[in-house]
This record gives C-alpha cells, structure tokens and sequence, in this order.
C-alpha cells in the first residue's frame, strides 16, 4: 500500500485545486495522523515530513501531494506553507 504520492500537477489539476479550501503553516514541526485520505496542491513552502517507519518524503511549492489513510507521521515545515486541501 502506498503510503504517500508527490508528483507535478497538471494544468488541470492546478486548476480544480484552487477550488479547494486552503490552509497554512508557519516554520515548526508537529506530530500527524491521517485519519482520512488527503490531497492537496502546494502553492508556497518547503516541508519535509518523517513517515513512522523513518522513511522522508520533501515537497514544496508546485506539487500535489496525496496521503493515504492511517499514515503517522511527522511534519517538518521548513518554509512557511501554503496549501490548497481536499480531505477523503
């Protein structure tokens, strides 16, 4: 089971995630359970996150990010950010 998926949007993508609603994150670093599948479009930032068997996936401005339910893990936000979200 995959746990968690970064790729380049495309035009398309970008487009129908800017409909989404938003949220943001000053630098800090903070504990995560998705208790729902998410996705979501990052317009600014920089995060690194730590999943609980120690395996770092990064992304940043311009990607979309998919996270399956059950994931634990850790948020490392490096750069502020900002993002367009879509939970379930």
């Amino acid at each position: 089971m995959e746990k968690v998926k970064v790729w380049k949007p495309t035009e398309e993508e970008i487009k129908k995630a800017k409909m989404w609603p938003t949220w943001s994150k000053e630098e800090s670093v903070f504990d995560w359970y998705y208790d729902e599948p998410e996705q979501f479009y990052v317009v600014e930032g920089e995060v690194e996150v730590t999943l609980d068997d120690g395996t770092k996936v990064s992304f940043g401005a311009g990607n979309m990010v998919w996270f399956n339910a059950s994931v634990k893990c850790t948020w490392n936000v490096k750069k502020k950010i900002f993002k367009h979200y879509s939970i379930g």
